[in-house]
């Protein structure tokens, strides 16, 4: 079996398209500088990690990293650009794991574990990282034609993941989960990812720059 593909689902970060629940307390400016700021960090732990491939699977312009492939998002539905994105750029044999841009304290650790047990022998057919809100933020898939469940499964709600497992379950898919890790949507979200990420991180830079503090509570 070939090493496994990386795929990275992303919007560019054009202010007004990106991280929409900052604002407020951001401006869509500020907002799609912390987008590009996560974008970019969550290309370079990619980067770093071991992969057959690693493929930018995009929603508007942006430059991928040296030595990466970019294909464009199709469907209306982010389940349907979640499907295409593992119908685009399967091949044969190679197993896909597929992240987005939303979770820059993401570890190479994470990856190569996703990696390493969908090469194993007798290991799981699938993996799946659920996120605090109850979607999921890394599917690993050892046949990607699996895939095809989630244009059926309703995105952005408190039983995402869940319905996914329920889903690839159902295909008689074995599944191991990985660590639940949050999602960046709101400031507050922001604010504790960025507590995670090094120090040197440029998300952490830009959520310090660019995230308005609450104000003190008046006494």
């Amino acid at each position: 079996m070939s090493a496994a593909q990386i795929l990275v689902l992303a919007k560019a970060p054009t202010p007004g398209r990106v991280k929409t629940r900052l604002c407020p307390p951001c401006t869509p400016e500020q907002a799609a500088r912390v987008a590009a700021a996560a974008l970019a960090d969550t290309l370079d732990t990619v980067t770093t990690a071991a992969a057959g491939s690693r493929v930018l699977v995009l929603d508007g312009e942006h430059p991928a990293p040296p030595g990466w492939a970019t294909l464009p998002q199709r469907g209306d539905s982010l389940g349907d650009r979640l499907a295409n994105a593992f119908a685009d750029a399967r091949t044969f044999g190679t197993p896909a794991v597929l992240i987005g841009m939303d979770t820059p304290q993401l570890l190479v650790d994470h990856l190569d574990e996703a990696r390493e047990l969908l090469a194993t022998a007798g290991g799981p057919d699938a993996v799946l990282g659920p996120a605090t809100d109850g979607g999921w933020w890394i599917l690993g898939l050892r046949d990607p034609g699996h895939a095809i469940v989630l244009r059926t499964i309703a995105t952005s709600t408190a039983t995402t993941g869940r319905s996914t497992e329920v889903a690839l379950r159902r295909r008689g898919l074995r599944i191991r989960l990985l660590p639940r890790l949050s999602d960046v949507d709101t400031a507050a979200d922001a604010r504790a990812v960025a507590s995670l990420c090094p120090p040197d991180s440029r998300f952490a830079h830009a959520v310090a720059a660019e995230v308005p503090r609450p104000a003190p509570v008046a006494r």
